[in-house]
């Protein structure tokens, strides 16, 4: 299965100048087909007339009791209705100004995913890619907790500020080598959103007044809209923001021609992308101002926009425009009306919409006309390809044996042992970090115990109280973290060597948010009412996987429609994750919130050893499938002539990361970027020919008891989750590792 996250492979031609990002097809039948002008014609039509219709759906919908006859009699002033001051609040003040923002604010992230889908090429890019979401939630977290805010306005300029200052550090860093290019922007973004996320938490980790404003503010809402003021203050900047986007359009679609050819027609690509980056910029930081963090909804409209008008760029845009606003509005009349007399947070009602829609579109026979047709197929129909030209039977191709130069064989009898040299030392090296890592971890804390001390408690001799702090908490956690971590480690290296992608995780199919949703539904059934069961998690995570790979037609589908459907489970699973929260009492959400965060607060024994034990499982099986775990790293005709069943291995080895990352969830929550950091860092101690399953294990283990240990001690007073400090340092990990010289090389 191929899960790419940050560039859309394709198999046409590519350009030195794009620095490794991965363009789409330009050959022949390649690229996504011109959709008949009469057919984007009709859309564009069609989708006016749902924007009418559902403004006047939205003036005719509310609090206050006024129907259609009263919006209409104020309209048209009939009979003196203006001068009624229950119409003139109720339609005047609240509805129409409501409804104008609803339509501007869907019309602009509709229009910004648009761009940001063609300037990056990758039709599953969504607003939050530049960061743009996570600096608006950290400006309006600072604003609250630091400055005392409490007004909508307040909000407002804190979140555009955030916006702003987070969207230009992403330009900044992508443009400072190779000029902006679309992996790059990726990247940067993806990273310092994961930053400012985890600086967001630490902050309202520390705060549950300022958690308690946060948690419905970053649901997404338009209830808060109230006359034109603050509309009328962002009304330049979205002004400004759309005519960036219709200027710059045509550049654009010389820029989906390749960077060569593009200079060759008179244009500046660098240019170009920090031009659409800064319309991006404008268009979300006012959208979020306006109603919140809004997601997926840049996704849905650029994605549909493109199912519709392919390769037309301002058709593209137009649609995507009127899509946006549709889909905004509807969900804010649908938040109205679902759980009266209180309003829906309108971000879920967005996802509960957008979710089947995408999902119908990639189960349609649309997708192949949009240039996005399975990999895998195209995989298959080349290896025929190939086996017509050469002929050669299967033993044939095989390769023979040549031992590796720097392995040396270990002989004990009949049985003997191939050991790589280099592999073997990374993996006792991990060891070791790990050992320091555990003693450090049982030694540090909020006592003043020795070393000396900390090892007899450990071993059960002296004080009581030692023994009772480090045997009964400290170790027990220590379990915890090394039992999650390792579990991590292992299911990112699995889910990297399958995706044939650094970037890939687990999170990709929906497995952290179905497994961190079931945990958090299973709350309502705790007696404690604040921690789930752990065995929640592995059931969430494997049912997500099963709706994902059932919806998208298989496990042989490794194209776009696997891709797509996990984010459509993701932004469900998410949604269901911000209900519970925003239902539960504050205390109850502030340790929920902890958790989902990623924490090992409370964790022990309890939820350890029954964790070790599907280790003592799971681990064995993937050992054994190491072997041809390397094999995959080729197209399945290679894997296939050196006697490698790469569909048999492929199904073992997801189903064994679904487990795996299930059981880390049920431990210590959705840590972020071990399952991403531990393979990248295990593969450059072993060396790239090496799965490092092993060394995997041993580096999430290190890197989650370290995490762990530094949040315990950080702060005197207060302890920062586990996943909270893994986010804050793996954006920097991240830029560090995916932006260097050879970034193109490894990713």
């Amino acid at each position: 299965m191929r899960m790419p996250s940050a560039g859309v492979k394709a198999s046409g031609p590519q350009h030195p100048d794009d620095q490794g990002e991965l363009v789409e097809k330009s050959g022949p039948g390649a690229a996504p087909a011109r959709a008949p002008r009469r057919t984007v014609a009709w859309a564009v039509a069609g989708f006016t007339c749902a924007v009418l219709l559902l403004a006047a759906l939205s003036l005719s919908v509310g609090a206050g009791e006024v129907g259609p006859g009263g919006v209409l009699d104020y309209l048209f002033n009939r009979g003196g209705a203006r001068g009624d001051s229950r119409l003139d609040l109720v339609v005047g003040d609240l509805r129409i100004p409501r409804t104008l923002t609803a339509l501007l604010v869907g019309g602009a992230l509709g229009v910004a995913g648009c761009l940001l889908q063609a300037v990056t090429r990758n039709p599953l890019a969504e607003t939050g890619l530049l960061g743009v979401n996570a600096g608006a939630s950290l400006g309006v977290v600072a604003g609250i907790a630091l400055l005392g805010l409490d007004s909508g306005y307040a909000y407002l300029v804190c979140a555009f500020v955030g916006a702003v200052v987070a969207s230009g550090l992403v330009l900044l860093i992508a443009g400072r080598k190779g000029g902006g290019s679309p992996m790059r922007l990726v990247l940067a973004g993806s990273a310092l959103g994961a930053t400012f996320g985890g600086l967001t938490s630490v902050i309202v980790v520390n705060s549950a007044e300022t958690y308690d404003k946060f948690r419905f503010w970053v649901l997404g809402s338009l209830a808060g809209v109230e006359g034109y003021g603050e509309l009328g203050r962002l009304a330049p900047v979205l002004v400004a923001g759309f005519l960036v986007a219709v200027l710059v359009a045509r550049p654009l679609s010389a820029l989906a021609l390749g960077d060569d050819l593009a200079r060759s027609l008179g244009h500046r690509p660098p240019v170009i992308r920090t031009v659409v980056a800064v319309g991006v910029t404008l268009l979300t930081a006012a959208a979020v101002a306006l109603a919140g963090p809004i997601s997926f909804l840049g996704l849905l409209a650029g994605f549909l926009a493109r199912a519709i008008a392919g390769t037309r760029l301002p058709a593209r845009l137009l649609l995507a425009g009127l899509i946006g606003a549709c889909v905004l509005t509807a969900s804010d009349v649908a938040a109205r009306v679902v759980s009266r007399p209180y309003e829906a947070p309108v971000s879920v009602i967005v996802a509960l919409i957008g979710a089947p829609v995408l999902i119908l579109i990639v189960r349609s026979k649309q997708l192949a006309t949009m240039g996005m047709t399975d990999p895998a197929a195209e995989e298959r129909g080349a290896e025929k390809k190939r086996r017509r030209t050469l002929r050669l039977p299967r033993r044939a191709a095989r390769t023979p044996r040549v031992r590796p130069a720097d392995t040396f064989v270990l002989r004990r009898g009949p049985l003997s042992f191939l050991v790589a040299r280099r592999a073997t030392f990374a993996a006792l090296l991990l060891a070791a970090l790990l050992v320091v890592a555990v003693v450090f971890s049982a030694y540090a804390g909020q006592s003043d115990m020795s070393v000396t001390r900390t090892f007899r408690a450990v071993f059960g001799y002296g004080d009581h109280f030692d023994v009772l702090l480090v045997q009964k908490f400290r170790l027990g956690r220590i379990v915890a973290g090394l039992t999650a971590g390792a579990a991590l480690g292992l299911a990112g290296c699995l889910t990297q060597t399958l995706a044939r992608n650094r970037l890939a995780t687990p999170e990709l199919l929906g497995v952290n948010d179905g497994a961190t949703a079931a945990v958090l539904v299973s709350v309502t059934f705790s007696a404690s009412g604040s921690f789930g069961a752990w065995w929640a998690g592995p059931i969430g995570a494997l049912v997500a996987v099963v709706v994902v790979t059932v919806v998208s037609g298989g496990l042989g589908q490794r194209g776009y429609r696997v891709l797509v459907v996990g984010l459509a489970m993701s932004a469900l699973a998410s949604a269901v994750t911000q209900v519970v929260l925003s239902r539960r009492s504050l205390n109850s959400a502030s340790s929920l919130y902890v958790w989902t965060s990623g924490s090992l607060n409370g964790r022990g024994y309890s939820v350890a050893v029954p964790v070790l034990i599907g280790l003592a499982v799971l681990v064995p099986l993937a050992l054994a499938v190491a072997r041809h775990l390397g094999v995959l790293r080729f197209d399945d005709a290679t894997a296939a002539s050196l006697g490698s069943n790469a569909g048999r291995t492929r199904l073992i080895c997801l189903l064994l990361a679904v487990a795996l990352a299930g059981l880390a969830v049920g431990i210590a929550g959705p840590v972020g970027f071990v399952a991403l950091a531990s393979p990248v860092i295990a593969s450059r101690l072993a060396g790239p020919l090496r799965v490092p399953l092993v060394g995997s294990m041993l580096t999430g283990a290190t890197l989650v008891v370290v995490a762990d240990t530094l949040g315990r001690i950080a702060f005197d007073g207060s302890e920062l989750p586990v996943g909270v400090v893994t986010t804050v340092l793996g954006g920097p990990f991240l830029l560090w590792v995916l932006l260097g010289r050879s970034a193109a090389t490894r990713v």
